[in-house]
This record gives C-alpha cells, sequence and structure tokens, in this order.
C-alpha cells in the first residue's frame, strides 16, 4: 500500500511538473501547419502599384539562419539518399511518436558519462528545431527540448513519416556553399556532386548522409570519414534497407566529391586522395541556379514576412494574386545602384524607399547584389545598425519645434561632466555657431549640448514617435548618433518632413486574392501619426536642404553627391566610431530614403571610407532613377513661412519670429542665457514667386491614399551663398559670442579629449581657415578676444 502510495504521488508530482512546464513555455507555441507548405504546388503571383507582375512567391522553409526556396518532394529526391538518412540520423524513425525515448535516454548517458550532451533527438525533432524553434538557434536548454517534444508529437499526429521525412531532406543544413549555405537534398545533390537530388546513387547518397553532423570538417576529410559509409552501409543491411548486394557494389563505387582528386582501387580502398578545390561546392551551387539575378528578391521577402502573420501559409502560397506598394522603376534603380556600387573590400549596403504621403514601401534592397543569389538576411529590414550624425537632424528639428530658430547659436566648446565628446576633427572653436552652420557641418560639441537643453526624456519620446527604438540609458550620446535602426526605419521618420510632419508606418502589401480572385485580405487605408506641426517639419526640412545645398565640396559639404537635377533634395550623412557604419538619409517630394553601408559581421572601414562618398552617391542614382520621368515637383510649404538671409544664408523662419534676435545657448537647462544679440542688419526679404501647382501623380492608386497635408502654394527653394563674417561682432557680456561662426581651427587643439561617441566621425572636415585664410584660433585652445 505505501508503494502505491509513493508511486502516485510520484505521478501526481510528475504530472505537476509537466503542468507547471506547460503553463511556463507551452503556451503560444507555433503551428506545426506550417510545414505543409510541401504540398502546395500553386504559385502566388505578385503585382507592383500599377498592376504590373514582379514576381512569384513559392513554398520555402527556414533553415536556422538559411531559408530553403527550392524545396523537392518526395518523389524528387533518390529513394537511396532517404534510407541512408534515417539509418544514420535515427534508425527507430518508423518506430517511435516522435520523441525517441531510448535515444533520449541513451543522450542522457552519454552526457552523464563523457559531458556531451549531442545525440538523442528525433528526425521529427530536428526538423521541429530547425524550422518551428529555428529562433532559439539550437540552444541546448530544458525550454527547447521541452517544446520540441510537445511540437513532435503533435507534428507525428498532423503529418505521416514520408511527409515528415521529406521535410527534414529540404531543411537539414549540408555545408558552407561559399556566399550561402548548403540548406537541403537538391542543394547538397547540385554541390556535392553536379546532379539533381533524384538521380544519386547508394554510394553517393550514403556520403552525403555520413557528413551531416559536421559537414564542414568531415568534407575536407574524406580520407578519415571514409570508414563511417563502410559502418553506414553495413547498418542499413541490418535494418532491411539495402540487401548486402548492394551494399557490396556501393562500396566498391567510385565517388567524387566537388573539389577533391581521388583514386580509387576495385576493392573500394582508397590509393590516394586530395582536396584540390573547396570553393568549387559554392561554384556548383551557382552554375546549377545559372547567372540569375533575382531581381525584386529583397521586396519579395519583405512581402512574405509582412503577409504571414496576417494571412497564414496556405492563402500566402496557394495561388492568388499579391498587391503591393512597390515601384517597379524604383526596385530597378535600387538594385541597379546596388550592384554598381563601389564599397570597400568586406563591406555591404541595404537600401529602402518609401512615399512620404503614404508610407508604402518603394524599393528594398537587402545586400549588395551580384549574379549570384543574395544571402537571405535583409539589410534593409532586419539589422538594426548605429545610425550616426543622421540622427541629428530629428533633434534639431525637435528644438525648431519647441521654438528655437535656426539663426539661434550654440557654444562649440568643450562639455564639462563625464560625457566629453568631440567634434570629429578633435577640434572646437570656443565660438557661438547657428543651429544651421553645426548642423552643416555635422559639428557635435553644439549638437550635444542642445541635446542637454531639450533633455534627453523629451527626444526620447519624439524617436519613438517616429518608429524608432533609442537604447536604454543611452544618455547624451543618443544626439550623436548611438540610435540603431535599419535604412526602412530611418527612410520612414525622414519622410515626416516631406509631407508636412506626418508618420507613416511602413507597409508593403496593399491586398491578397486567392486563387478564385476572392480578395482575402485589405490593407486599412494609412493613418498618419502627426510628429510634427507642420511649420517646424518645413523648417527642419529647410536644414536638410541646407545639408545638401549650402556648402560647396572644397567648404567641407557632407552630402552634395545626393543633388538631383531638377529636384529639391534634402538628407544627411551619419558616420559611426572607428568608421564601423556609413549612411545617408534624404528626401524628394515624392520619395524618402536610406542607405546603409557596413561590414555583414560589424568591423571598421577603411579611414578612406566616407558618407558622403560611398552611401550618398548610391541614395543618389537610387532615388535619381525612381523619378526618372516624372514631372518635376516642389515640396509643399505651409503658411506662416518668411525667409531672412542670416550671415549670407537664406534660412526659413515662423512668420512672426522672423525678426526676432538669435539667442546664444550653452546647453544649461534653464533655457537660455538671457543675453540676446542685437538684430542683424534689415536683409531683403527673398521676393515670393508665383505659386506652382504641385504635379498630379501619375501612378495608379488601386487603394484610397489620404492627403496628408492641405493643398498650398509651393515657393522653390532660394539659391544659398557661402557664409561670410559679418562686418562688426556684438559683444556680449560675461561670455564671448564671435559673430559669426568660425571654421575651425588648422592646428589640433591640446585641449581636445579623445572621442568615445558616435558622429560624423570619418566625413571630410570643415575648411580650417577664415575667409582670409588666417587661423583665429588661439594655440592655447581659449576663446580668442574679440575684435
Amino acid at each position: 500500500m505505501r508503494a502505491l502510495n509513493i508511486l502516485g504521488g510520484a505521478l501526481l508530482a510528475g504530472a505537476a511538473g509537466v503542468g507547471g512546464l506547460w503553463v511556463a513555455w507551452g503556451r503560444d507555441l507555433p503551428s506545426v501547419s506550417d510545414l505543409d507548405v510541401l504540398e502546395f504546388s500553386g504559385q502566388t503571383r505578385v503585382y507592383d502599384r500599377a498592376g504590373t507582375l514582379v514576381g512569384t512567391l513559392t513554398p520555402s522553409l527556414s533553415s536556422g539562419g538559411s531559408v530553403n526556396r527550392d524545396l523537392l518532394k518526395a518523389g524528387q529526391i533518390s529513394p537511396w539518399l532517404q534510407k541512408a538518412v534515417v539509418t544514420s540520423e535515427d534508425r527507430r524513425f518508423y518506430q517511435h511518436g516522435g520523441v525517441d525515448v531510448i535515444g533520449i535516454g541513451r543522450g542522457l548517458l552519454k552526457g552523464l558519462l563523457k559531458n556531451d550532451l549531442e545525440g538523442g533527438s528525433s528526425i521529427t525533432q530536428q526538423v521541429v528545431k530547425n524550422t518551428l524553434l529555428a529562433d532559439l538557434q539550437g540552444a541546448r536548454t530544458a525550454e527547447r527540448k521541452f517544446k520540441e517534444a510537445v511540437l513532435a508529437y503533435q507534428l507525428e499526429r498532423n503529418f505521416d513519416k514520408k511527409q515528415i521525412l521529406n521535410a527534414y531532406l529540404n531543411v537539414i543544413y549540408w555545408g558552407d556553399g561559399g556566399n550561402r549555405d548548403i540548406i537541403g537534398a537538391g542543394g547538397a545533390a547540385h554541390a556535392y556532386f553536379g546532379k539533381d537530388a533524384g538521380e544519386l546513387n547508394l554510394a553517393e547518397s550514403v556520403y552525403l548522409a555520413t557528413i551531416i553532423p559536421a559537414p564542414n570538417r568531415r568534407y575536407k576529410e574524406f580520407k578519415s570519414y571514409r570508414p563511417l559509409m563502410k559502418s553506414l552501409l553495413a547498418r542499413m543491411v541490418e535494418d532491411g534497407q539495402v540487401t548486402q548486394a548492394e551494399a557490396d557494389a556501393a562500396w566498391k563505387t567510385p565517388i567524387y566529391p566537388a573539389g577533391w582528386r581521388i583514386g580509387w582501387n576495385a576493392d573500394g580502398t582508397l590509393r590516394s586522395a586530395n582536396l584540390e578545390r573547396p570553393d568549387r561546392l559554392g561554384e556548383n551551387l551557382q552554375r546549377t541556379e545559372g547567372a540569375q539575378r533575382y531581381p525584386n528578391f529583397y521586396y519579395l521577402q519583405a512581402v512574405e514576412k509582412e503577409l504571414l502573420p496576417l494571412i497564414g501559409r496556405k492563402a500566402l502560397y496557394g495561388g492568388g494574386k499579391i498587391y503591393t506598394g512597390m515601384s517597379a522603376q524604383a526596385q530597378a534603380a535600387a538594385e541597379q545602384a546596388s550592384r554598381g556600387a563601389r564599397l570597400p573590400d568586406g563591406a555591404t549596403l541595404g537600401a529602402a524607399l518609401v512615399r512620404p504621403d503614404s508610407g508604402e514601401v518603394l524599393a528594398l534592397v537587402g545586400q549588395k547584389l551580384t549574379d549570384a543569389r543574395p544571402s537571405d538576411w535583409n539589410n534593409a529590414t532586419q539589422a538594426r545598425r548605429q545610425v550616426g550624425s543622421s540622427v541629428k537632424p530629428l533633434l534639431y528639428a525637435l528644438a525648431l519645434e519647441k521654438g528655437w530658430k535656426q539663426s539661434d547659436t550654440v557654444l562649440d566648446a568643450p562639455i564639462s561632466g563625464d560625457y566629453q565628446p568631440m567634434n570629429y576633427n578633435r577640434r572646437w572653436t570656443g565660438r557661438y555657431v547657428t543651429l544651421r552652420y553645426s548642423l552643416d557641418h555635422s559639428l557635435n560639441l553644439p549638437t550635444v549640448r542642445i541635446g542637454q537643453e531639450l533633455g534627453m526624456p523629451t527626444f526620447e519620446a519624439k524617436l519613438r514617435d517616429l518608429g524608432l527604438t533609442p537604447p536604454a540609458n543611452a544618455g547624451l550620446s543618443l544626439t550623436i548618433g548611438t540610435l540603431e535602426a535599419s535604412p526602412l526605419q530611418m527612410a520612414s521618420a525622414y519622410a515626416t518632413f516631406a509631407n508636412g510632419g506626418l508618420y507613416y508606418a511602413p507597409t508593403l502589401v496593399r491586398k491578397v486574392e486567392d486563387a478564385r480572385g476572392k480578395v482575402i485580405y485589405t490593407r486599412a487605408a494609412p493613418t498618419p501619426k502627426r510628429v510634427w506641426d507642420a511649420r517646424a517639419a518645413w523648417l527642419g526640412l529647410d536644414m536638410l536642404r541646407g545639408v545638401v545645398n549650402d556648402l560647396t565640396p572644397s567648404q567641407g559639404g557632407l552630402a552634395t553627391r545626393a543633388l538631383i537635377p531638377g529636384w529639391p533634395v534634402g538628407g544627411k550623412t551619419g558616420t559611426t566610431n572607428d568608421i564601423k557604419d556609413l549612411w545617408f538619409a534624404g528626401v524628394t517630394p515624392t520619395v524618402a530614403g536610406a542607405v546603409w553601408v557596413g561590414k555583414q559581421e560589424g568591423g571598421a572601414l577603411p579611414g578612406w571610407a566616407y558618407s558622403g562618398e560611398i552611401p550618398t552617391p548610391i541614395w543618389q542614382q537610387a532615388v535619381a532613377g525612381a523619378l526618372a520621368g516624372q514631372p518635376e515637383a516642389a515640396f509643399r510649404e505651409p503658411d506662416g513661412i518668411t525667409y531672412r538671409v542670416v550671415r549670407n544664408v537664406n534660412m526659413a523662419f515662423r512668420t512672426e519670429e522672423a525678426d526676432n534676435e538669435p539667442v546664444a545657448r550653452d546647453g544649461s537647462t534653464s533655457g537660455f542665457f538671457g543675453r540676446r544679440r542685437q538684430p542683424a542688419p534689415p536683409a531683403q526679404p527673398t521676393p515670393e514667386p508665383e505659386p506652382t501647382p504641385v504635379p498630379e501623380a501619375t501612378e495608379p492608386e488601386p487603394l484610397p491614399e489620404p492627403d496628408p497635408v492641405d493643398p498650398v502654394d509651393t515657393i522653390p527653394a532660394t539659391p544659398v551663398e557661402e557664409p561670410t563674417p559679418e562686418a562688426e561682432p556684438v559683444p556680449v557680456p560675461e561670455v564671448p559670442v564671435q559673430n559669426p561662426p568660425e571654421p575651425l581651427p588648422t592646428e589640433p587643439d591640446p585641449n581636445a579629449i579623445p572621442d568615445q561617441n558616435p558622429g560624423d566621425q570619418g566625413e571630410p572636415p570643415v575648411d580650417p581657415t577664415t575667409p582670409d585664410g588666417q587661423d583665429t584660433t588661439d594655440p592655447a585652445g581659449e576663446i580668442p578676444p574679440l575684435n
């Protein structure tokens, strides 16, 4: 009786334990029905915003960090390979119900005796691990094992053994193919033997099965692992998978994995084996795929990711039609810009273009494109990289929204406290520079002072409104670029400057029809969120246009290569510490976009890599191509904007503030000093031209899109002049205010502190001399006396 009580208690405890694990880990498991994609035969067609066919979607399966888009049905895979894999990987596959308890026990015993937790997983569990639980990246944890077991049992109830084995053979990792992984039986057959998976003989199949546990190592050590083939053939005979005669014949059959030169004896033993060209694996894959250019690959991939959680795999791959916001012209231009991009060795890129008036994604490129099959990783949407100084316009626009003016000045001098950023060239003027000048030259010190005065919580809240996620505890470094974002996120944030201050979450898909033409998904009309008032957005846009237009290259212009003939352009470069990330984000009236360049695995780029020289031309080529043939348009200027020429630069102001004195600020949280400059001599206002109507969009619009701004007259930009000194600077009590901002000194400042923060590092330095060629900064780094 006592024994029964103990047994009952143990069972109850076990049940409670399982229940606890279910509560902790068993909810929100992925659906095993996702694996039925192997049964779909239809191709879903994808169309751009003009109704042009731009591609098809076929079923695919994820395998860790890679995707197999060339799925094979069971009849397309050699039966020899199927039998060899079962015997090698899971001899009890046809007996267990998803979890091989005997195999797990054997694996646990091995772990206890040899401190090695490998082994024990059934083929069903490995299918689950490599597909449904790929986000856990194969971590050997109790949670993964529990989820594997639950999903394996579900998989066995929903699919037969033939389907499960077929899924396994389509997702298994079979080695490094150069610029892509070798995934699935089809890829393995082509890479190792240059043939279709259905053509593999028994000897080749046994070879592929024996290298599965460690394909990269075992491929390179053919002689060492050759005995495993004989062992596997013997076990296949024991299991009744092949006859002894078939096994003997297979052992004597010469095989030649790609890259190997092998000499065979008649009895199946090796005479010689030399690995001469391991890169043949990748070459075979590329040869099999042909010289395809994979048009629209990254856009189609992003469409899949957007729709999967909305309509599911059956609808997605069921042979219907998908209508998107893509511009085929913009996508082709972005891809051409990627192919022609001149990047540092080892670098790649990501690019995204969006419509400012709707948030629809016009184009996506996730890598530096070549003729080879693109990598599955999409830098345009998936990557999160530090944005450097491309975040600065968002901070400056926030200051303008809070009532600051472009003509207000901020101190360019070292900051007291623990945080010690520096300007790009590690020098400072000790003078008050206008906001416009500071952004044109991408100065870090004045920018950080702006952040100090506005307050970081305020800036962080604005970034969230713009669809960005500021890092925790970034502090003032956030103002000069520790924010991490994707090109698509930055393009959408910058689009707010072009549409009057409205943020649209980026979207790709407009509607989906099934194979019978029934609409099964329709995107709601884009709903904007106001993030800037219309005039603040315009003032921010005016500063962005200044970055592109105010300075020539010889004057230190950072973004002159973004200019597009006939179109108004605004934008900003960005570079991070050690030149790891290069950015350009910019806007035109109908296209906003962003380009990132860097190494996929991270790491520094060469010292000559400037953001104005590498990502900026890529952006220009992509956007210019997207705009080609379209009627020229102007940004829509809101009411209540006036222009004044300040220090020979034409700046936009709120009408009621246009003649107010500039305010001198040093970043103190109390606002400004209470010291204001005397008003500059009145400048002739910019004459207002005749209103120019905004051209109507020429592309068809299947879905209604709200007009983000009221129709208003447009005013073309007035050309600006190079900043020059004013005749007489006006002294300010207590703290000298130099009028106008002077270029940075020629010699390094002895007081400079090494920069440990992102900014526009790697961008061309500003002009080191004053207009008359004389350095006016005191060698000791102190503020020079007023004239």
